[in-house]
């Protein structure tokens, strides 16, 4: 994609250090560190290094220094540094990985930069490269602040025990399985599946009508589910697919809140799928 090739050089922001981070020092003191490991990101992965000398079970992923992608999925997932060198898809890309990667009751935790005062390219001091940087605030919980950097907790959506909303898209069940997500929203499996691998994905917002979304609620909406119309591929092997959202209640919409419908298709679920989408009002 052309913005990866852009921001082509962003791993050149990897610090070499001989002690582990600021931020795993931290959340090691506050006992948040805990099960099964990833640092996502993790550059040189000296931090996965001091993890597995103290006994850890820990893991470490950065797509230029360890670039084999994790198969597992893990208690405590650690992003330090790393949305701050990225564009904002590449971003929403990260948390959709994170995301998915995290055990239903896992914790993950971002640290960011709060010392950047300008958004933009700017000549890397060593390798003279052309390196993005980028302020990043994140709509978790903030656990820690300074004047240099923020630690962010993140938690699945269906979770949360904070969230006292009576709608079931704005306060989704527990007993979901959750597929990826994004600050603006999220995927889940369909708890009432007219097919294997039947998701949903949701805006956070509570809006009732698709076009009445942001542009950028949309575009959201548009990623997270190409996102997860990869991972339904390969644990499904679907023959195809069928997309679609019900718009007011002459349109079969039982909620008032907004939500897309990625449904897998396999040859012979009906008997005549000939027309598709326009043989609904057949």
């Amino acid at each position: 994609m052309e913005h990866q090739k852009l921001n082509s050089f962003c791993h050149l922001t990897a610090i070499p250090r001989d002690k582990p981070s600021f931020p795993l020092r931290k959340l090691i003191e506050k006992k948040a560190v805990l099960g099964k490991i990833l640092d996502f990101g993790c550059g040189f992965g000296k931090d996965v290094d001091f993890l597995h000398q103290k006994g850890f079970d820990v893991q470490g992923f950065d797509p230029h220094y360890f670039p084999q992608y994790p198969s597992d999925t893990f208690d405590t997932i650690l992003c330090f540094y790393v949305l701050n060198v990225l564009f904002p898809e590449e971003q929403n890309t990260v948390l959709m990985q994170i995301s998915s990667l995290l055990k239903p009751t896992g914790r993950a935790y971002f640290a960011v930069r709060r010392d950047i005062q300008k958004d933009g390219f700017r000549t890397h001091q060593v390798h003279g490269k052309p390196t993005y940087q980028c302020f990043v605030k994140l709509p978790y919980t903030s656990i820690f602040l300074n004047e240099n950097t923020e630690f962010y907790e993140y938690k699945h959506i269906n979770q949360a025990t904070d969230n006292q909303s009576k709608c079931p898209f704005c306060k989704p069940a527990a007993r979901l399985h959750l597929l990826a997500e994004t600050p603006l929203s999220y995927a889940v499996l369909d708890g009432y599946p007219v097919a294997k691998g039947h998701t949903l994905i949701v805006p956070k917002r509570h809006v009732a009508d698709y076009f009445e979304l942001t542009f950028e609620e949309q575009k959201d909406l548009v990623q997270l589910s190409t996102f997860v119309q990869k991972r339904i591929k390969a644990n499904f092997q679907p023959d195809g697919f069928t997309t679609g959202m019900n718009i007011g209640k002459s349109a079969g919409q039982k909620f008032p809140h907004a939500s897309l419908h990625l449904i897998p298709r396999y040859t012979g679920d009906c008997k005549n799928p000939s027309g598709g989408i326009r043989a609904i009002l057949r």
